[in-house]
């Protein structure tokens, strides 16, 4: 059978592991204290009724704890589940607790409004941003900067070794027959076509510069407009000779060629008046002592 006073007598003078002794005072590490001080009223251990409020994850809870389920362990706590509304928690504790001592309906009400104004308070700081502090991880940062040096010095190791092996290769220190991986061997091919290509491009020949005729294709063109009526007269005709059609062609060439030379002889002829024009007439006047008339020349 449980006796709540000699529980208290040994947890107070003897030992007790929930016991924090502090210059201000004693207080309760237990997580059913209600007050957080270690006195008789409000030690869970030493009282067979009890009554507290427990918060899990946001969520409030009153935990009830009664005589009658001493000898049950696994069910000694009742647990009932608080809604957010503060009004209506208030009255489920009152309804709970109705015939229970005064000062634990009080403290419940007490703990209640505490862990509200904390849960409130909590919301508004989540909702602010404000500055982290972070340190700077010292140790981290100098084993990676001697991880990079070692990891430097073993890649120009593995050039250097690579670079060697390639000389002796072609220099022939190995014979003519040597293995070689497929992965490494496909490198020098590629590295050997890469250098081929650009000694092909230095030594590319200049392009050839070629003189072109620039008006044979519009003299082909009058040609083939001059040619174009006489074609459809004569195929109006009747073609019954071929030897008629081939002095008719014939003229027209000569006519064609007479025309061009007319227009090159009147084009010349054009130049030279233009020239003429253009030149300054010189008046030149002479005077003689003995006659008084005048000569004029012009040039």
């Amino acid at each position: 059978m449980q006796h709540d006073e000699v529980i208290w007598q040994v947890i107070r003078h003897n030992h007790c592991s929930f016991m924090a002794k502090i210059t201000t005072g004693n207080f309760c590490r237990n997580p059913y204290n209600i007050t957080g001080v270690c006195n008789r009223s409000s030690c869970p251990l030493a009282n067979s009724r009890y009554a507290t409020i427990r918060d899990h994850d946001g969520v409030f809870y009153l935990y009830m704890k009664t005589i009658e389920r001493a000898h049950k362990p696994n069910e000694l706590w009742e647990r009932v589940k608080l809604p957010r509304n503060y009004e209506k928690a208030l009255e489920i504790i009152d309804k709970h607790l109705m015939y229970w001592p005064k000062f634990l309906v009080h403290k419940a009400k007490q703990r209640l409004t505490k862990m509200t104004q904390m849960s409130i308070r909590m919301r508004k700081l989540a909702l602010k941003t404000r500055e982290k502090i972070m340190t700077t991880p010292r140790k981290e940062i100098k084993r990676e900067s001697r991880r990079e040096k070692k990891a430097e010095t073993a890649a120009e190791l593995d050039k250097s070794i690579e670079k060697e092996l390639l000389e002796r290769l072609n220099g022939g220190l190995y014979g003519d027959i040597h293995n070689i991986l497929p992965k490494h061997f496909n490198k020098i091919l590629d590295e050997n076509e890469l250098q081929a290509v650009s000694e092909d491009e230095e030594y590319e020949e200049e392009p050839e510069i070629e003189y072109v005729q620039g008006y044979d294709d519009l003299e082909e063109e009058d040609d083939i407009e001059d040619f174009g009526g006489f074609a459809i007269d004569e195929s109006l005709k009747n073609n019954d000779d071929a030897h008629e059609d081939e002095e008719g062609m014939d003229s027209v060439d000569g006519k064609r060629v007479k025309r061009r030379s007319e227009s090159a002889h009147q084009k010349m002829e054009e130049d030279e008046r233009r020239k003429s024009k253009k030149k300054a007439k010189v008046l030149v006047e002479v005077e003689h002592e003995d006659a008084s008339e005048r000569q004029r020349a012009t040039f």
